[in-house]
């Protein structure tokens, strides 16, 4: 089959063809049918997120139908739409046991960044990650749920916005339209900031309630503006960069929640008088759990949260979609199409 290969930091990915691998005991063989392209994945090119694992299949947003089950797996779920969850723990630890498979220390696998994923033709993942899709969202909408939307759901959960607070959305893009989306839902006053016009257009459209353009003027300042003064009670930080966390910081109100989700080369600084005067709490967020995979398929299924998509290419086309979201180009999603 057909697949994109990582081979280590600062090195191109490159598209080759390797054996497939049949499905074991408890496992399912699924043919990709579409697979979003992350900004993960240009961390690993860049050699910012280098997890030691070299040559792997990239491609961790993948959705696709079952063709073959290994021993112990129902033929009934053959031909079944599924989306994959990229996570798989000991199932052993203390994090597995409560649910938080994306924190095991222990990782037998993760699909598109340590386990062979989803920029490919096939993949193979045991049955559990297998996640049944509903017959109304299309293969291409759906792809970004299995990133896009399961981080904004789990990093939701982490800041706990409620009815009235003002929550801000630092960087606009695949995660960053969830978030406004689920703010929304939860009855939250939505700022979304950014540098591109469309993407902010974009944000309003799906209920972001202020739009904020960093590259025109301080965001923090007009935050504080927007809010009287007072700053915002959350602030999901997708960008990561020095002025991006800067301006995040310098937004955020007296019990404020600053929600690392992006990030770059830049570290972070704060004075510590900041937060213990204004009892602030910053805290990160990686992937998602199982049963946030679940919960955000309900969600886009009940349409109170929708995926964007900006374009699709042919697998032999990764290049274009990674280099269009590395210029910044993409209003939402490129979803890589096998077989096209």
């Amino acid at each position: 089959m057909k697949a994109v290969r990582y081979h280590g930091p600062g090195q191109p990915f490159r598209l080759e063809e390797v054996d497939r691998r049949e499905p074991e005991a408890g496992e399912v063989l699924v043919r990709v049918a579409a697979s979003g392209v992350c900004h993960t994945e240009l961390h690993f090119k860049s050699g910012l997120l280098n997890l030691g694992v070299a040559p792997v299949t990239m491609g961790h947003e993948v959705v696709g139908r079952i063709e073959a089950v290994g021993e112990g797996v129902s033929l009934d779920r053959v031909d079944e739409r599924v989306i994959i969850y990229y996570y798989l723990g000991c199932l052993e630890c203390a994090y597995c046991r409560v649910g938080d498979e994306h924190l095991c220390p222990n990782l037998r696998a993760e699909y598109g960044f340590i386990s062979d994923g989803g920029y490919a033709e096939y993949v193979t993942v045991p049955a559990r990650n297998a996640v049944p899709l509903p017959a109304m969202v299309p293969d291409v909408e759906a792809a970004p749920i299995g990133c896009g939307v399961t981080t904004a759901v789990h990093a939701a959960k982490l800041a706990e916005p409620k009815v009235g607070e003002w929550a801000v959305v630092y960087g606009v893009g695949g995660v960053g339209f969830g978030l406004v989306q689920l703010a929304r839902a939860t009855g939250a006053r939505t700022i979304a900031v950014g540098r591109s016009a469309a993407k902010l257009d974009k944000a309003l459209e799906l209920g972001a309630e202020v739009a904020v353009n960093a590259a025109e003027e301080n965001a923090a300042e007009r935050i504080r503006g927007i809010t009287g003064g007072a700053g915002a009670d959350v602030v999901y930080e997708c960008v990561g960069t020095e002025e991006s966390m800067k301006e995040a910081s310098a937004a955020l109100g007296r019990h404020g929640r600053l929600v690392f989700i992006g990030y770059s080369p830049d570290s972070f600084t704060v004075h510590p008088i900041q937060l213990v005067v204004f009892e602030q709490k910053i805290m990160g967020s990686v992937g998602a759990t199982l049963n946030d995979l679940y919960e955000a398929v309900g969600l886009v299924e009940r349409g109170v949260v929708r995926t964007v998509t900006d374009r699709t290419l042919p697998l032999e086309q990764f290049e274009s979609g990674l280099n269009a979201l590395e210029r910044g180009e993409l209003v939402g999603r490129a979803v890589l199409v096998p077989g096209r």
